[in-house]
Parts: structure tokens; C-alpha cells; sequence
């Protein structure tokens, strides 16, 4: 059945305040868990609780309310499942094209986007395989049992064990959908959404429990056989794991039992993307920025620290065979507004002065800019010398991201 508890909502940035008999001391944990993870923030107040978002969104089912968080500061309601399916490389489900931000939320958009992918395996057929089974059959039918049969049955022949192998659709393929399905059903509020989850939830078999379908997923290799599980797949395990791209709160095998989504990894996600394909054409590649490529601090107190760009990409130079390393950064803050902190300054600047070369030394930030593109450089000097160059990217969150990755091979030194 649908959700009917009573909603408290607000969007990122956002507070709240919630009566102190509205949150039980299992809500607290919960909330204090969020909190401990950087998604929220829960205080005291007068008459309760202050509850204030960070930069997530999504739903979270308390035991007395339901907390729902909308996106707001940079990608609309109506975008984000284009935005989101942008960033993990799958199709953009048909019910985010006709959402809009006020009723639903992300959960039922995600709920929704799983349920079109398991609709269209049905409407296909789904996958089948050979399973091993152990049965009492009247006769022979596969191969005999002899341990059971001399065990259990002492001789008697009117029954045999016997072990065959059979078609089925019990498989871990169907069973990881079959998981996600009831864990999108626990979270829907629309009534008709909800129906249409139990009735496609019956015709896929279940794996017991999400982190059994968790682990299934983890072990499954994608051939030509289950290629068309992947777009359904991706959907459970945001379903499953409760997060986005960086599956919030699955460390430790904490649960928030519900569906957040942190917008900078998304973000992320989404610039990384943007940059691979811009350069592409161009023979650019991302290369890693750990490893032998990291930027490494030794000798103070405690282990060694790292720096580490979003991303690293390798751009064809002047030569046959030189490649100059450009690192981008992604900032889901509100450059569009006000201008780029000193801390994100020397970030970039570190980066510059270990990847590109001594005398052009040059970093990329991407941030999202509702509305508009925008360009603009920093130059970074002393009296001395040039420090660095600095290209600020904004990035249209309103429009389409493919308009979005055209324009970025444009605007992509």
C-alpha cells in the first residue's frame, strides 16, 4: 500500500521545524545517521526539532512523517531524472518526461523509471536459465540421488531423489528486480503507481532480502544474454543501496530506509561525463589521479595526504606523441552568483602546478548555472610571475544534457 503518513517537505538548503513527539528515538538514530554523513543537520529548537538539508534529495520514511526533500538550488525538479540518467550512462525513463516536481518526488520517479524497465522484460519475455533441483519423483528424470535414496527411502523404489535440471525464471537476474520492485513499492505514494508495482512485483521472483539482491548484483557479468538487465539493474541498485551515485549509507551496513541522493556526487558524475565526451572527438581520454599520478604530501604528522582532481584528462599537444594533462574540478556551489572562494583558488591551483606545465599552468571548474552558460578565466599572479590560470565553466542545468555536452566541446580549453 502506498505511503500515508503525513510529508514534511523542504528543498535543499532548506529547514524545517518538527514537533518533538513527530520524531521517535528510532527516527533520532536515523536522523543522527544522516547527519554523521553530511546530508542533514538536526538541532534543538523550541518546540522540538530544526531540521535543515544539505545538498541531498529524496525521501526518508520516519515512523510518525514522511521527509521529502526537492531538489531546488540547481537542477529542476522536471530535469533531474534526465540529469541523473545522464550521469549513470542509461536511458531516460518515459515517466520523468512527464513529471513534475510537485506531487510525486524522486523516489516515485525512481520507482517509476524501474518499473517501465521490468514492464518492457516482461513484455519481452524474462531471462531464463538452467537450475539445479532436488526432488521425489515416480520416476527417473535427470540423475539419481543414490545417498538420498539409500538414506530416506531405505530401498523403496516407488519414489526416487532425484536431481535435474530445469528452465526457470527463479535466477539472480529476475530475483535483484524481484527485490527492488517491493523495496519501490514500500516507498511510493501514488496509489496507482503502487498497484502497478505489486502486480509487476508478482511475476518476478524474490531474493529474500536487498542486501542478498546487493550482493547479487555485485557478482553480475553482463553478456549478450542479460545485456537488456542493465538499464533495470541500475535502477535497483539505486533502489537498494538508497542513494545515487555514491549509494548513501551503505557503509557499515547502515540504512536510512529510504532514497537520498547527494547532489555533488551526482554532479560529479555528470561533469565527468561532460568532460570525457568533450575531448573525445579531439583523442582526449581521462586518465587516473591516484596511483603514480596523485599528488602526494609526506613527512607531517599522521599519513600521507593526497590531492586529487574530479577528473584528469590527457589532451593531445603539439607533438606526435605528447599528451598535456588538464585537471577539472567539479563545484556544486553557486558560482553563477558569486565569485570562486580562496579555498577552491588553491585548490586549483596545486593542481595546475602538478599536472600542466610550468609555463601554462591551467585548471577547469564546472559548476552548474541554472538558466545560462557562462565562461570566465582567472588570472592568478604574484609581482613576480603568473601563478595560474583558472577557467570557470557554468553549465546550463535547465536545458538538456546533450545541449549541455555540445556546448562544453565548445567551451573546453
Amino acid at each position: 500500500m502506498p505511503d500515508r503518513r503525513p510529508e514534511v517537505r523542504l528543498g535543499e538548503y532548506e529547514s524545517a521545524e518538527l514537533a518533538s513527539d513527530q520524531l521517535t528515538a528510532r527516527d533520532l538514530d536515523r536522523l543522527h545517521a544522516l547527519q554523521a554523513r553530511g546530508c542533514l543537520t538536526l538541532t534543538t529548537a523550541r518546540a522540538g526539532w530544526r531540521l535543515k538539508a544539505d545538498a541531498t534529495v529524496g525521501v526518508v520514511p520516519l515512523d510518525r512523517v514522511r521527509l521529502v526533500i526537492k531538489p531546488k538550488f540547481a537542477i529542476p525538479g522536471e530535469q533531474l531524472m534526465a540529469w541523473l540518467a545522464y550521469a549513470l550512462h542509461t536511458t531516460v525513463p518515459t515517466a520523468a518526461r512527464r513529471w513534475s516536481s510537485s506531487p510525486d518526488g524522486y523516489a516515485d520517479l525512481v520507482a517509476s523509471a524501474l518499473l517501465e524497465e521490468c514492464e518492457k522484460l516482461l513484455r519481452e519475455g524474462l531471462r531464463r536459465d538452467y537450475v539445479r533441483r532436488q526432488s521425489l519423483q515416480p520416476v527417473l528424470r535427470g540423475r539419481l540421488d543414490v545417498a538420498a535414496q539409500v538414506t530416506r527411502r531405505f530401498g523403496q523404489l516407488d519414489q526416487l531423489h532425484v536431481r535435474a535440471f530445469d528452465r526457470e525464471a527463479d535466477i539472480g537476474d529476475n530475483r535483484i528486480l524481484g527485490t527492488a520492485l517491493m523495496a519501490a513499492l514500500s516507498l511510493s505514494t501514488d496509489a496507482g503507481l503502487a498497484r502497478r508495482l505489486h502486480d509487476v512485483a508478482d511475476a518476478f521472483p524474490h531474493s529474500g532480502t536487498p542486501a542478498a539482491a546487493l550482493r547479487a548484483l555485485e557478482r553480475t557479468q553482463y553478456t549478450r544474454l542479460n545485456a537488456r538487465y542493465r538499464a533495470a539493474h541500475t535502477w535497483a541498485r539505486l533502489l537498494l543501496h538508497g542513494g545515487g551515485p555514491n549509494d548513501l549509507l551503505t557503509d557499515h551496513g547502515s540504512t536510512a530506509g529510504g532514497l537520498l541522493l547527494a547532489m555533488p556526487a551526482l554532479w560529479e558524475a555528470v561533469v565527468r561525463r561532460l568532460a570525457t565526451e568533450a575531448v573525445a572527438p579531439h583523442g582526449g581520454r581521462p586518465v587516473p589521479s591516484n596511483g603514480k599520478t596523485g599528488i602526494t604530501v609526506r613527512g607531517d604528522l599522521g599519513s600521507a595526504s593526497t590531492f586529487r582532481p574530479d577528473m584528469l584528462l590527457s589532451l593531445p599537444g603539439p607533438g606526435t606523441h605528447q599528451h598535456a594533462l588538464l585537471p577539472v574540478d567539479a563545484k556544486y556551489k553557486r558560482y553563477d552568483r558569486h565569485g570562486v572562494s580562496a579555498g577552491d583558488i588553491h585548490q586549483l591551483l596545486t593542481y595546475s602546478a602538478g599536472y600542466t606545465p610550468v609555463n601554462a599552468p591551467r585548471a577547469v571548474i564546472v559548476h552548474p548555472q541554472p538558466g545560462g552558460y557562462a565562461q570566465r578565466t582567472l588570472q592568478v599572479g604574484s609581482p613576480q610571475r603568473g601563478l595560474g590560470v583558472i577557467h570557470v565553466l557554468g553549465i546550463d542545468t535547465h536545458a538538456p544534457p546533450e545541449q549541455a555536452g555540445a556546448w562544453m566541446r565548445t567551451a573546453l580549453p
